[in-house]
């Protein structure tokens, strides 16, 4: 259940323009031999499951505007045109990514290694112009690559954004008071998500929402909830909302269905591609999340996965999504319709958010972190 928006998908029986587009780049990118161009086949269909399982991206093999999206990121190449910043329409593209990362292994902060050419890649491009001698314009042209190809690494002994990225919030200290934390209960409105019988993913991620954002605002935190009961945000609107609200900290929550009888348990999502580029704070509360949950719950453990969704990749602050068991199966069903056990999952979310800010020696064990009460 990724984010794919309004875009009409392109699947199997589809036919046309679009989809030879979609083969083209398929092609160029080596996952699809010549074939019938224009008609999706089952070898379309194949190429695109393992370009979305390679991106991060959900494996359907139906191209929607996400995947439409990063087909044509994944064309281009560093050095293949002019990079800068445009604030209306910014960059996107593999070469940015690799701008991102070469800048991020020379030690300059360009922010996450997203693929977006944003105002921190700039500073970050214009910090390394002007220390070796170049116009500080904040344009990747020629002169800059061959600078770039011509220097080795500075940054080991780890990747140097998760190096930064933890000792921001450590050294912001542990308190939750001003802290800026949005949750975003997932669908709303008309779109109900998963449904069981009358029970729906929608109210139930609402519910659990709204109890997580009291127990926050007690801490001292200040919760931004992106919608209520009939609204329904685009994955660009509740990123967007974050964004302007300058949040610390992004929490999506749904809940699954399946067609296998087996699928059940807590799994957590952050941004990431698989290959070592990720919002690395994002990476750890995802983890603290659904360990506190799974410890807290009893549910099954189904462990953390980098994604490239645009709700975990547009938001400018570590963002996750916590998807809290199967509607389809009997038992997580039964859990989720205790409210109790609701609580006690937004009482893990709250131990795992005052966690991420807690220095290594003084973090305590999975589920044992009980918040103080005041006084």
């Amino acid at each position: 259940m990724g984010s794919e928006s309004d875009m009409q998908p392109l699947g199997p029986g589809s036919h046309g323009a679009a989809v030879a587009d979609v083969q083209a780049a398929l092609r160029s990118l080596g996952l699809l031999e010549p074939s019938s161009d224009g008609v999706y086949d089952q070898a379309t269909e194949l190429a695109v499951r393992h370009f979305q399982q390679v991106r991060g991206l959900s494996v359907d093999g139906r191209v929607g505007e996400e995947t439409y999206r990063a087909l044509s990121e994944a064309r281009w190449s560093l050095g293949d045109r002019l990079l800068h910043h445009d604030p209306v329409r910014p960059m996107r593209g593999d070469d940015v990514t690799n701008l991102q990362e070469r800048l991020l292994e020379l030690g300059y902060d360009a922010g996450r290694a997203d693929g977006i050419f944003g105002r921190e890649t700039e500073t970050g491009l214009q910090a390394f112009q002007r220390d070796y001698g170049l116009t500080a314009d904040g344009t990747c042209g020629p002169a800059t690559l061959r600078a770039l190809r011509q220097l080795g690494r500075k940054v080991t002994g780890g990747r140097p954004q998760l190096l930064r990225q933890s000792a921001s919030f450590v050294d912001s200290g542990p308190h939750l008071i001003g802290r800026r934390i949005v949750v975003d209960p997932g669908h709303g409105g008309a779109d109900t998500g998963v449904t069981a019988g009358e029970t729906t993913e929608s109210d139930l991620v609402l519910d659990l929402a709204s109890r997580i954002e009291g127990r926050l605002a007690a801490a001292g935190a200040t919760v931004y909830l992106t919608r209520g009961r009939h609204q329904d945000p685009t994955p660009a609107e509740r990123t967007a909302f974050a964004n302007d609200a300058r949040a610390d900290l992004f929490i999506s929550l749904h809940v699954d269905a399946h067609d296998s009888p087996h699928a059940r348990g807590v799994a957590s999502y952050y941004y990431g591609t698989g290959s070592g580029t990720s919002s690395t704070v994002g990476e750890r509360f995802a983890d603290l999340a659904r360990r506190e949950v799974v410890a807290r719950t009893g549910m099954l453990d189904l462990g953390g996965h980098p994604k490239t969704w645009d709700l975990l990749r547009m938001t400018r602050m570590p963002a996750v999504r916590l998807d809290v068991g199967y509607l389809s199966h009997p038992v997580d069903r039964l859990l989720l319709l205790d409210a109790r056990l609701r609580g006690t999952v937004a009482s893990a979310v709250l131990a795992a958010v005052q966690r991420l800010f807690l220095p290594a020696d003084a973090d305590p064990p999975t589920g044992t972190f009980v918040l103080p009460q005041k006084v």
